[in-house]
């Protein structure tokens, strides 16, 4: 079902550091993040002074059917006249500063730069249990070794 013409939706992949521009990214990397959630774009929008928006958290891009990354839609008229851009790339490019600068600022206070297990911690770092653990003749029977 293509879209109304007055709504604009954002998804969630438009702002992805880690998507290319041919995989659906749509704003420059200085406006852009890694994993970007809903919440982190409604909390954008609302940064920038956008109000009249809805959130469709379980809809799916038509080119990533299997993710269900969520999208925001709102009326044009009242993103471009808040914004002062001209065109929805310039909406888009201006939430995504906002953005980008509040993940870098959270960055910095140690909000989401969150790193695995310590170099000690052997519980929590062995998730599984290798075969260089069992002996000889477990790794072998497990693979059917005739006796």
């Amino acid at each position: 079902m293509p879209p109304k013409r007055d709504e604009m939706i954002l998804w969630t992949g438009y702002f992805d550091l880690r998507l290319s521009r041919s995989e659906g990214r749509r704003v420059p990397k200085d406006a852009s993040i890694p994993k970007p959630t809903l919440e982190a774009l409604v909390w954008a929008a609302r940064s920038t002074g956008l109000r009249k928006m809805r959130q469709e958290p379980d809809s799916s891009h038509p080119s990533r059917p299997y993710a269900k990354e969520g999208r925001l839609v709102m009326p044009p008229g009242h993103a471009l006249e808040i914004t002062g851009s001209k065109s929805k790339e310039g909406v888009m490019k201006t939430i995504g500063k906002t953005l980008r600068k509040r993940s870098l600022e959270a960055k910095e206070q140690g909000e989401i730069g969150t790193r695995g297990p310590a170099k000690g911690d052997r519980r929590q770092r062995a998730q599984r249990k290798s075969f260089k653990h069992r002996g000889a003749s477990k790794r072998r029977s497990k693979f059917g070794k005739k006796k």
